[in-house]
């Protein structure tokens, strides 16, 4: 492994390397098999690095596996679900109850990317069929949050419990393989957490589910200060309206992973030459509409190409118009609503439609709902799209001269991000890794940084005011891999 690669896994900041306490997943019915010689490599690398630290008796076997791999930039993603078989544990001074051999279920995925693998997210679930799962919880004294999937049963590996006589994280166990917290520094943990529940107007279902929050928020924090520390722009990061969530329950709620699929095939655009004026704003200029919030949704391809059609219209009809996200989670065919899209497809959709109704007539719901657009109301059309130069300086130079530029990122940090110029270390920002769609509106230097402006689709209570800025001539985070424009004639 490079040792830059190992560097990020022993500091906990390669995702997954040390996953935060995760709701277990069920298992599938599904036949489970051998690895195929396609799988074996990633697999036996996942193994690997979650062996990493363990004592020559207490390391896991492979089982068996099953996956998938997508192709991205020069390399391969590889989604696997795999059963790892633990030893027995009998040694009373470490186990709380002696068990016969456990089997773990884990998802991973792994990146290979020119002949270095990198272990991108680990989440693993205890399968234990010897014991009644509401018996092993109360036995280990872990909450009665177990259930049942086939004849096995599925719980938390490690769910965190408070003391309940003082109500502090003192007994919260280790969160990214390090020691409880100190007395002091879990007391001001649990008055952050308060303030943030407060601040947010967080409600838990039970007192164990407010429990497992909490200990999510204090991994997050610590996670949130390493990130911190790695950074190489002046981006701050900390608590955000995302704290309490995992990094998997964040992905598939507000990320959109169909950004790594291939698609539709747009022309080029037709250069406006390299030369840009040294900063430029649309928001100062009357073509952006103000921050939206996406909710609970994976449509931010929608929010994306939106802006971008909102600034078109502006720049060649002379009115700004607060276009409808909702038409195309309804009537937009082959994207998948909440489930993630593409812009190439979207353009598609509104030029077949016959365009964009406004917002005020068809207002956002945050779901896929049956397609309500009707012709007589679309306010805006499009002719075209384009895609854009990866060039940075050429895209400047466009997004000067004809408007804002939907784009798409990896979003790596941004649920801990509150202000700054963000410059993640490229191993954790992979531009093969992109899944979120934005809207670039401007750019400029601050302190000699020079950063993209950007417009997110996370309410103003996110960033600043809803923005997100993001270093410049460095193509991070694969802000330049995924540029695009609607074409209104």
């Amino acid at each position: 492994m490079a040792p830059w690669l190992q560097l990020l896994s022993l500091l906990g900041l390669l995702p997954g390397a040390a996953a935060a306490p995760a709701q277990p997943r069920a298992a599938s019915a599904q036949a489970w098999v051998p690895p195929s010689p396609e799988l074996r490599a990633p697999a036996l690398f996942a193994l690997e690095m979650f062996n990493r630290g363990r004592a020559a008796g207490t390391r896991v076997v492979l089982g068996a596996v099953r996956g998938r791999v997508h192709r991205v930039g020069q390399g391969s993603l590889y989604s696997l679900e795999a059963t790892l078989m633990e030893p027995p544990c009998n040694d009373p001074t470490v186990c709380q109850l002696p068990v016969s051999k456990k089997t773990l279920l884990c998802s991973f995925e792994v990146l290979d990317e020119l002949g270095k693998h990198v272990l991108l997210r680990k989440d693993c679930g205890l399968v234990d069929t010897k014991v009644p799962g509401a018996e092993r919880a109360q036995a280990a004294g872990e909450p009665k949050s177990a259930f049942t999937q086939g004849s096995g049963t599925i719980s938390s590996l490690s769910q965190p419990r408070l003391d309940n006589r003082n109500e502090t994280f003192s007994p919260v166990f280790s969160l990214l393989n390090e020691d409880p917290l100190p007395q002091d520094l879990a007391v001001k943990m649990a008055s952050i957490f308060r303030n943030f529940v407060i601040t947010y107007n967080r409600t838990y279902e039970s007192k164990e589910e407010a429990q497992w929050r909490l200990s999510v928020f204090v991994h997050n924090m610590v996670r949130a200060q390493k990130i911190q520390a790695l950074d190489r722009g002046t981006a701050q990061y900390g608590v955000t309206k995302f704290s309490d969530l995992t990094e998997e329950e964040f992905r598939t709620t507000y990320l959109n992973p169909l950004l790594r699929e291939p698609g539709k095939k747009m022309k080029q655009a037709k250069s406006v030459g390299d030369l840009a004026p040294p900063e430029w704003d649309w928001r100062s200029k009357g073509a952006v509409t103000k921050v939206k919030d996406q909710g609970m949704c994976g449509s931010c391809w929608a929010f994306s190409v939106t802006g971008n059609v909102e600034g078109q219209w502006f720049l060649n009809q002379g009115t700004l118009l607060s276009l409808s996200e909702q038409e195309l989670l309804d009537c937009d065919k082959i994207d998948k609503a909440c489930m993630g899209g593409l812009p190439s497809s979207a353009y598609s959709a509104i030029k077949n439609l016959g365009g964009l109704e406004t917002e005020d007539d068809y207002s956002y719901r945050g779901h896929m709902q049956a397609c309500n657009f009707s012709p007589e109301k679309a306010k805006v059309y499009i002719n075209d799209s384009v895609e854009l130069s990866q060039n940075e300086q050429k895209l400047a130079a466009w997004l000067a001269k004809r408007g804002p530029i939907s784009v798409a990122i990896n979003a790596f940090g941004m649920q801990f991000y509150r202000h700054g110029i963000s410059r993640p270390l490229r191993p954790l920002c992979s531009p093969w890794l992109i899944d979120h769609a934005v809207l670039l509106v401007g750019y400029g230097n601050r302190s000699d940084v020079p950063f993209w402006a950007i417009k997110n689709s996370w309410g103003t209570d996110w960033g600043e005011k809803g923005y997100y800025y993001l270093h410049r001539g460095s193509g991070a985070c694969g802000v330049n891999t995924m540029a695009s424009s609607a074409v209104v004639d």
